[in-house]
């Protein structure tokens, strides 16, 4: 396995360390793999400043110009697969295969992008002769961006290649538990050419550092991924200078499966993606409601697949699953385990931390929890799976939306009037049918009620960057 890289803040197009650093920990085995420096006053201000002067260039350069960059740092990254994925998996523990799929799927993010940088059309609207009415799109400014740990290169992939596509310049605060797929973007986008200060990299404490970015004069946009009560405060900080905000909050996403669908495909899929990435997903599904004709079937078989998870360190090739990325789920989610069990669930298979070494939580499904749990209310982003009996579609769906999140909703059904309605019906920005699939580069991705606001990827992962601008222009002179 490739050696985990060496750990830098990158500043105006060059690499530096700081008087102060943490170490970053394997949480399969919880031994320090690397030390990360942490930004300081002034850095950020260094950072802020080099975003301005980034921005004047980028903003100039012709959009196939900065698409030709993004098509370059992907090709790159690409390249780079097997040496970031390695990466990946020591800081976060996930299987060398996901954080491969991974690697793919950030340079995705900025394939697509990198086209639509290309097509941000504005339009002429129609008017009385001698005067014309043109809409324009234009970058919105420097962007101040927040990456999750959880998917260490897609997710900071995702808002740097939107910002960059627009025109705008980034400065980019990435989780300090899992640095190193932003610092491979940084890499890649130089070695492919981006101007010195288009895209800036900081780490440091999370409340430190949008404090003092959020409402300083160049950041005219903050972008965010992670969880509501952080998404909350990060919108109030910016609504005190007006700022802009693109929020992609949590979930707690529903599976509905009526009694005509494929009972053993749906119970299948719905264990492995379950505990895909340990569950550490914002769309990942969690409260599976069966109808009650097909739930002890589907039960059985969930719960026979996900018992069988194979469980270790990433870097062996048998493992399906890895550890949880730090020691706060293990607590987190041994608490809500306890709650359930406490108020009457049954807990068929797991709920409790594995070995004494890594952050290892077993595969976990718990069924009849009742509403009352904690559990039904707050997202586990763990290997926890909810199944709980309905008897028809309409309490399926009234289930699903009891919640105050709406980021991703599934169901499975042949009828195509059951699909219609759980489409119609359903609270959340993205609905998937007879797929656990939520969210692709073609299409666009967000949530509603308190699972955030605004769109990455597709046709409008664009908007949030831009400014519209209108202009009306007379041909006579008055």
């Amino acid at each position: 396995m490739s050696t985990y890289p060496d750990l830098r803040l990158f500043i105006g197009g060059e690499w530096r360390k700081t008087a102060s650093d943490l170490p970053v920990l394997n949480p399969a085995t919880e031994e320090e793999i690397g030390r990360l420096p942490h930004a300081e006053r002034g850095d950020l201000d260094d950072a802020l400043d080099a975003a301005a002067k980034g921005f004047d260039v980028w903003r100039n350069t012709a959009p196939v110009d900065r698409a030709n960059v993004l098509y370059r740092a992907a090709a790159l990254m690409r390249e780079r697969r097997e040496e970031i994925a390695a990466a990946i998996t020591a800081e976060h523990g996930k299987p060398l295969a996901q954080a491969r799929l991974e690697v793919i799927r950030g340079c995705e993010f900025f394939e697509w992008d990198a086209g639509e940088a290309t097509r941000t059309y504005g339009r002429v609207i129609p008017s009385a002769p001698g005067i014309r009415y043109v809409v324009h799109h234009q970058p919105i400014g420097t962007v101040a961006a927040f990456s999750p740990w959880n998917f260490p290169l897609s997710q900071p992939c995702r808002k740097v290649a939107g910002a960059l596509a627009a025109g705008c310049s980034i400065v980019l605060k990435a989780a300090e538990e899992t640095p190193a797929g932003a610092l491979h973007i940084a890499r890649a986008l130089q070695d492919a050419g981006l101007p010195p200060g288009v895209l800036n990299l900081v780490f440091g404490t999370p409340a430190d550092i949008s404090e003092h970015l959020i409402g300083q004069d160049p950041v005219r946009l903050v972008a965010f991924t992670g969880s509501t009560v952080v998404g909350r405060h990060l919108t109030t900080l910016a609504a005190r200078h007006m700022t802009p905000v693109l929020m992609e909050l949590g979930g707690h996403a529903p599976v509905i499966v009526c009694e005509d669908t494929d009972v053993e495909a749906a119970a299948v899929s719905g264990a492995v993606r379950k505990m895909r990435n340990a569950g550490q997903v914002c769309t990942s599904p969690t409260r599976f409601f069966v109808h009650e004709d097909v739930f002890e079937k589907y039960t059985g078989i969930f719960v026979r697949r996900a018992a069988a998870t194979v469980v270790g360190n990433g870097v062996d090739p048998d493992v399906e699953m890895g550890p949880l990325a730090h020691d706060r789920r293990v607590g987190a989610l041994t608490d809500l385990v306890e709650d359930a069990r406490a108020k009457g669930a049954e807990i068929l298979t797991g709920g409790k931390r594995m070995g004494d070494a890594g952050y290892f939580f077993e595969p976990t499904v718990m069924a009849n929890v009742p509403d009352d749990a904690r559990v039904m209310q707050v997202e586990p982003f763990g290997p926890l799976a909810i199944v709980n009996p309905v008897a028809s579609l309409d309490e399926g769906i009234e289930r699903a939306n009891s919640v105050p999140y709406g980021l991703a909703a599934y169901g499975f059904t042949n009828r195509a009037d059951y699909a219609d309605r759980m489409i119609e019906g359903i609270e959340a920005g993205n609905v998937s049918i007879n797929t656990l699939e939520a969210s692709l580069p073609e299409t666009p991705f967000g949530g509603v009620k308190s699972s955030g606001y605004g769109r990455e990827g597709g046709t409008e992962g664009l908007h949030n960057y831009m400014i519209v601008k209108n202009v009306s222009h007379s041909m006579a002179i008055v």
